[in-house]
């Protein structure tokens, strides 16, 4: 009896360890976001503009008290990724998710109209500016 029992407790445990294994991340979400609206409050405001891979554009008015564009669209929900060494690489836009090595597509960071030479983390936010997320 005692030798049924720690073979069904092996068993048992065996299972349990499989079953809280490391499980496949969820797919990351966002806000969707609505041309025209406010999303968040505080001192800061800033324009978001989006181009999603059809070509569909739409720009919103960001308010924060963050000191980076990248936390502020995190705070938000507005941006999902994941950290890597050269900081947030961005993989979900407006319910949008890019996987360069899946599609071949990411999302490009603009500042005014320019092409971002800083991440998205890394860019204080400037009062006025218009800061944009190109399906590219």
């Amino acid at each position: 009896m005692k030798k049924f029992l720690s073979i069904a407790l092996c068993v048992i445990m065996l299972f349990t360890l499989v079953a809280c294994g490391e499980k496949a991340p969820a797919e990351a979400t966002t806000v969707t976001m609505v041309s025209g609206q406010t999303y968040g409050s505080g001192s800061k405001s800033f324009e978001f503009a989006v181009t999603t891979p059809d070509g569909t554009e739409t720009s919103a008015t960001v308010k924060t008290n963050k000191d980076t564009v990248g936390a502020a669209l995190v705070e938000l929900g507005l941006v999902a990724g994941e950290d890597s060494d050269f900081g947030l690489y961005v993989k979900t836009v407006n319910g949008v998710t890019l996987d360069y090595d899946k599609d071949g597509k990411y999302w490009a960071f603009y500042v005014n109209g320019e092409y971002a030479m800083t991440g998205v983390d890394s860019t204080p936010i400037e009062e006025g500016a218009v800061y944009a997320m190109v399906a590219e």
